[in-house]
C-alpha cells in the first residue's frame, strides 16, 4: 500500500434514515417495504481498508448498513502534486475495480441512481486545495477525465484562481479563475465555492453558466464566521440552481459552547428559509464514525491543528472546541437529522430533499445523465 493512500484514506461509518422518497421525485425508486431515503453527503471521508484493495465482507456490510448512497471525498491536500494525485486516483480505481458489488466511482448522476438501486456506496472524487493544478487550467480537463467531478477554486488561502475566506477580502475571481470555470463547465465538473471568500464567490457565481455548489458551510446570519455564508451568497447559489450543504463542525455556534443538534437544525432551518427547499443539503465535513475522544486521538488532533496554524490555513475558532456536533457524533446522524426536521414540522418531502435529492438534482443538471 502506498504512503499517499495511507495518508489520504481515512474513516467512515454511517447509517441511514427511514423517510420515504416523495411521489414523483426524480430519484430512483425501490419497490416493496424496503423503501429508504437517498442520502448524499457532499463532504465526507470514506473508510477504505488500507491492507488490501478487496474490502472485507464486514467492511462491505458496514458500507451497506450506513444508509449513505453517495459521498463526496476530498482527495487533495495542501502538499498534493499532480503526480501524487494521479497516483492516488490510480489507487482508488483499483479499490473500485476490486469491489464492484459494493463500491462505485460516481462520475454522472446515473451512477448515483445505480448506487441507490443496488445498495452500493458511491464515491465522488473531488479537489479542495488546488496546488496540484499549479495554475494550469488544462489539468482540470485531465483530472475530469480521471473522474474528479467536483473542484474548488481555492482553499482558505489564496490561489491563482481567487481568494479563500482567510485571504485578502478585496481579492476576487482572477482572469485565470474565470478560465478555470470555463474549463470546469466544458469538462462537466461541478464548481464548489465552500472555501472561497465573498467576493470570489460572487464573482464566480456571476461567471458561471451552470449551477454552483457550496458543499459544506453554515449560515452567517445564525453564527458569523468566515466559513459561514451570508444571505446574499446563499440566495445567489440558489438562484443559479445550486445547493448549499450544512456541515456539522463547531463553527455553527459561538465558543465556548460545543454545538448540538439544535444548533445544527437552526442552520438547516435558516438555509431552507433563505434558499428554498430545493437548495439545501448535507455536507458533514467529517468522518461518519464518531469522533474519537481518546487521549491518543486528541493528541493527534491537536498536532494537526498546530500544523494548520503554522501553514496559516486554520480558521478562527478551530482550536477552541472538538470538530463535532453533540447528538450527531454518531453513526445514525442522518436518521437524527430527518427525525428532527419532521419534529419541527417539515414534511417527509422536504426531509428527503435535504438528505440527498437536492444534490442529486444539481449533479444531474451539472453533469448530465
Amino acid at each position: 500500500m502506498t504512503a499517499s493512500r495511507r495518508e489520504a484514506i481515512t474513516k467512515i461509518l454511517a447509517t441511514g434514515g427511514a423517510a420515504l422518497l416523495p411521489a414523483g421525485c426524480t430519484g430512483p425508486q425501490v419497490s416493496g417495504a424496503a423503501r429508504r431515503p437517498l442520502v448524499i453527503d457532499a463532504n465526507l471521508l470514506p473508510e477504505i481498508d488500507e491492507d488490501s484493495y478487496r474490502q472485507s465482507l464486514a467492511r462491505i456490510e458496514r458500507f451497506r448498513m450506513s444508509g449513505v448512497t453517495t459521498l463526496k471525498y476530498t482527495m487533495s491536500q495542501a502538499s498534493s502534486t499532480a503526480e501524487s494525485i494521479r497516483g492516488l486516483i490510480g489507487e482508488y480505481k483499483k479499490v473500485f475495480e476490486a469491489n464492484p458489488d459494493a463500491l462505485i466511482q460516481v462520475t454522472r448522476a446515473a451512477d448515483i441512481d445505480e448506487a441507490y438501486r443496488d445498495g452500493k456506496l458511491g464515491i465522488i472524487l473531488s479537489f479542495e486545495h488546488v496546488g496540484m493544478l499549479n495554475g494550469d487550467v488544462a489539468l482540470i480537463a485531465e483530472f475530469a477525465e480521471l473522474g474528479v467531478k467536483v473542484m474548488q477554486l481555492t482553499y482558505n488561502d489564496a490561489s491563482p484562481f481567487g481568494a479563500g475566506v482567510l485571504a485578502d477580502p478585496s481579492v476576487g475571481l482572477t482572469p485565470l479563475g474565470a478560465r478555470a470555470i470555463e474549463q470546469m463547465e466544458e469538462s462537466r465538473v461541478a464548481l464548489d465555492l465552500s472555501h472561497s471568500n465573498p467576493r470570489t464567490t460572487q464573482d464566480a457565481i456571476a461567471a458561471s453558466k451552470a449551477p454552483v455548489l457550496i458543499t459544506h458551510a453554515g449560515c452567517a446570519a445564525v453564527h458569523p464566521h468566515p466559513r459561514n455564508k451570508d444571505d446574499a451568497i446563499l440566495k445567489a447559489v440558489a438562484d443559479r440552481g445550486g445547493v448549499t450543504g450544512i456541515y456539522d463542525l463547531p463553527f455553527l455556534t459561538a465558543p465556548p459552547k460545543q454545538p448540538d443538534v439544535g444548533d445544527y437544525l437552526a442552520h438547516i432551518a435558516y438555509a431552507l428559509k433563505a434558499c428554498g427547499e430545493d437548495h439545501v443539503g448535507i455536507g458533514s465535513d467529517s468522518t461518519m464514525e464518531p469522533f474519537d475522544t481518546s487521549p491518543e486521538s486528541l493528541a493527534a488532533f491537536r498536532k494537526t491543528l498546530a500544523d494548520r496554524k503554522t501553514r496559516g490555513i486554520s480558521a478562527p475558532e478551530e482550536d477552541e472546541r472538538l470538530p463535532l456536533v453533540e447528538g450527531l457524533n454518531r453513526i445514525d446522524r442522518y436518521t437524527v437529522i430527518a427525525d428532527e426536521l419532521k419534529r419541527r414540522g417539515y414534511s417527509s418531502r422536504i426531509a428527503d430533499k435535504v438528505l440527498g435529492l437536492n444534490f442529486l438534482r444539481a449533479f444531474r443538471d451539472i453533469w448530465g445523465g
